[in-house]
């Protein structure tokens, strides 16, 4: 399992986001929350193509990249200002490297 189940409330955001119509009411919160459940299906589909990162902050850059993605496709999908915009991707960076961090720290856990 990922860092992110299907019933975690970020996919739950997630969902939330990408079904909901062309407005700019959605909040950086939400959006932030959806883009760390979208960052972090692409970083295990990225692992299983290409193998895992050669170091941590390596993991970070993707994951940070495939966040600032999905924020940038909503913000032009959806509508939502420049201010929004960032705080949105600087909180789902923030949520997807806590997920990153706690999903090594369970695979070490576990291998202890």
């Amino acid at each position: 399992m990922g860092f992110f189940h299907h019933e975690s409330d970020e996919a739950q955001a997630y969902n939330e986001v990408v079904n909901a119509p062309h407005k700019a009411e959605l909040s950086h919160e939400l959006i932030a929350a959806a883009a760390s459940y979208e960052a972090a299906k692409a970083y295990e589909n990225h692992c299983a193509a290409n193998g895992k990162p050669d170091n941590h902050a390596k993991a970070k850059e993707l994951l940070a990249a495939f966040s600032g993605a999905f924020v940038d496709r909503i913000v032009e999908t959806k509508g939502l200002d420049y201010v929004d915009a960032e705080k949105a991707k600087h909180h789902a960076k923030k949520q997807a490297e806590e997920g990153l961090q706690s999903n090594q720290s369970g695979l070490t856990s576990r291998i202890e």
